[in-house]
């Protein structure tokens, strides 16, 4: 049994055929399942429900998808009511005309009782195509969906698309930018992160959650892969390295209070000469960390600057955040 606080946790929903993906995404992202691992995982036969601890408490539900959810006997207020965003897999290898025509019967039912519904489509196992394939797959998807709604008297539902492979950064990029849309302080986060960027000369700047590696807000400029793919992995090394170095829980009373200091400090660090870049992390909470990219080869003259400008806005970040 699930307790109604849980039930009332912003819910986000992974929909799609069976063996389509959904419950290795899952796995990967907020488990840390390695992606090779997955292909032990069973078919989903139940409806499983997670809530998620991070920035922002949530419920990840999967669904099975041999379940005909728009059947009018099943309870789709129990399903669907308080549902901020639905991912629909999409396996970009199997023959998609029946999960097109699914996922569009779903979405013309959905919005007539349930309008503030966002919706994604993750076109699933993209890797395993060739780059032109890619493109006129994806290209062709969108197509028959659009034109499907738009004959069911839908323009402009509220949709985005997003190539998706679990073996690559992709699949925290997709989802990135779904729980972007469930964060209603984005433009403000965005605004900050803009002037930051553009009063210490940052290339790119990205707030991260530190758990699943997914960003709930970057600087307005293009997100690069490849600096997505550097922030991504520092966040790793930093963890593995505060697993081992870390202050160990039972402490003394002096030592408490250091620890108590340090933390509403906010941990900091940077590195220089990756891939041409220097990287420069700081805490915000214990879930968030603002991480910023910079070519600038003044950087170390002007860190004592930067570190002033990074204090500033965390202490902005965590009052804006306290509003999540």
């Amino acid at each position: 049994m699930y307790s109604s606080k849980f039930e009332q946790k912003p819910r986000l929903l992974l929909m799609g055929l069976k063996r389509s993906g959904k419950t290795s995404i899952s796995n990967v992202v907020f488990r840390k399942m390695t992606p090779s691992d997955t292909i032990f995982l069973d078919t989903t036969t139940t409806i499983q429900k997670e809530a998620t601890h991070t920035f922002m408490d949530f419920q990840i539900w999967d669904l099975p998808g041999q379940i005909d959810y728009l059947d009018p006997s099943f309870d789709a207020e129990s399903i669907f009511g308080g549902v901020g965003a639905m991912i629909w897999v999409l396996d970009a290898l199997d023959n998609y005309m029946e999960t097109v025509g699914r996922l569009t019967d779903t979405i013309v039912h959905l919005q007539q009782s349930y309008p503030a519904i966002k919706y994604s489509v993750f076109v699933h196992k993209i890797d395993c195509l060739t780059e032109d394939l890619r493109e006129d797959t994806v290209r062709d998807i969108t197509q028959r969906i659009s034109d499907d709604l738009f004959d069911a008297g839908l323009e402009n539902p509220p949709i985005s698309y997003h190539s998706t492979s679990i073996f690559d950064s992709s699949i925290f990029e997709a989802f990135s930018k779904v729980m972007q849309g469930l964060v209603p302080q984005l433009p403000l986060l965005e605004s900050l992160l803009n002037t930051i960027t553009a009063s210490c000369h940052f290339e790119k700047a990205y707030l991260f959650d530190v758990i699943s590696k997914i960003y709930i807000a970057s600087d307005t400029t293009p997100v690069d892969y490849r600096s997505y793919e550097l922030c991504s992995d520092y966040i790793n090394i930093i963890v593995d390295l505060s697993e081992v170095y870390g202050w160990h829980q039972e402490t003394d009373h002096d030592t408490c209070q250091q620890l108590e200091t340090l933390q509403a400090q906010g941990a900091e660090s940077f590195v220089g000469n990756i891939k041409g870049y220097t990287l420069y992390l700081r805490e915000i909470n214990r879930n968030l960390s603002f991480i910023a990219l910079s070519k600038d080869p003044n950087f170390d003259k002007e860190k004592g600057l930067i570190d002033y400008n990074v204090d500033t806005l965390r202490d902005t970040l965590l009052k804006v955040l306290d509003y999540v």
